[in-house]
């Protein structure tokens, strides 16, 4: 359609605004996209575009006004059968029809912005996208320098990606540790990033401290965040798996609660009996007590983003029997095979998918 509309610009910002009839919204059921041409003083910008609605609406996530629970895929920009890094179309296609297999309608991009291939077909396939800047850690958060170089990364992704629909969560950090100077860092990029984009969510990966009896998210940082998102490893990083049979959870926000990160690792093809570390039957015995787990967990719980989709490459994790040099915590492995937890997490998906729709 050829629409005619007065505009006005001002400091070199052209504005106008256009009412549509019939508007299909994008969501992952219906990834609806538009052709979109402006054509101004002879220049002409194109573009394929969806048309959607996200918002936190006390502690639920809603879609087109629409509660939706995100059943969530954390990907590395990485084709691990040929250790290198995603680029093309096709790896993009590679990784995200992993991630549909799986049932996933949401992708968490770790821990930095992904190419756009991956954002683009992630608008094309109906995926919901938590996008971040490479903010982790024990970084000097008292520098003013390292706070303008987020700042700048942050413009970056923003700037390259807010027209992708797919796009929901724009993501200052991961597992940063708490402190005043710490918190103000963060809450300086939150700023940044509504002062950019207003029309999305804005997170961080939070830490989250295990305790005996209730596991308590008091985060300050929450206090600034759209979604409480935390990453929590009950059961591999100390303990066994059954204990999340007892774990509680409080939060202090009336947001909705992610687990941004959970699980175990299992080298693909290894088995044993479920206790042997390692071994695809203890990953898969620690998925199904997380799912336990996750049915008590309270009020507001909107997804989940298990750590990670396919195994990757880390020089850190050097197990010299079931690392050497990957990391594997992959339910898919380094050649592609799907390890037992993958269908563990599946029967998840595909009943909370149920349930929502229901």
């Amino acid at each position: 359609m050829d629409f005619t509309r007065d505009y006005q610009v001002t400091g070199g910002r052209l504005e106008f605004d256009l009412e549509l009839a019939d508007l299909e919204l994008w969501s992952p059921e219906n990834p609806k996209l538009y052709d979109v041409e402006l054509a101004y003083n002879g220049e002409t910008l194109s573009d394929r575009i969806g048309f959607r609605k996200i918002e936190a609406v006390g502690n639920e996530i809603h879609l087109n006004g629409e509660k939706v629970f995100l059943r969530g895929a954390t990907i590395h920009e990485e084709i691990p059968q040929d250790v290198l890094r995603a680029h093309t179309k096709e790896d993009a296609a590679q990784l995200l029809g992993w991630a549909k297999e799986l049932n996933a309608n949401m992708l968490r991009l770790a821990h930095y912005p992904h190419n756009e291939e991956i954002t683009r077909l992630a608008d094309a396939m109906g995926f919901l996208v938590w996008s971040e800047i490479p903010v982790y850690w024990t970084i000097d958060f008292s520098s003013d320098e390292v706070l303008e170089k987020a700042k700048v990364q942050l413009e970056e992704m923003i700037t390259r990606d807010r027209n992708r629909a797919s796009i929901i969560i724009w993501s200052v950090g991961n597992e940063t540790p708490v402190s005043p100077v710490r918190t103000a860092f963060m809450k300086s990029l939150i700023d940044k990033a509504k002062s950019l984009d207003d029309s999305r969510l804005v997170s961080a990966a939070l830490e989250v401290h295990y305790n005996p009896e209730t596991n308590h998210i008091n985060d300050p940082l929450g206090a600034y965040t759209d979604i409480v998102s935390v990453n929590e490893y009950l059961g591999w990083y100390g303990g066994t798996p059954d204990m999340c049979r007892t774990a509680q959870w409080e939060v202090d926000y009336d947001k909705p609660l992610i687990i941004s990160e959970t699980g175990a690792g299992a080298k693909g093809g290894f088995h044993a009996d479920r206790e042997t570390r390692w071994s695809e039957e203890y990953q898969e015995w620690y998925y199904q007590e997380q799912i336990a787990m996750f049915e008590r967990m309270p009020e507001g719980f909107s997804g989940v983003a298990p750590w990670i989709l396919v195994d990757f490459r880390s020089p850190k994790r050097n197990h010299p029997e079931y690392q050497e040099g990957w990391n594997r915590k992959g339910i898919i492995d380094e050649n592609g095979n799907k390890k037992k937890a993958f269908t563990v997490l599946k029967k998840y998906y595909d009943e909370m998918e149920t349930a929502t729709a229901n």
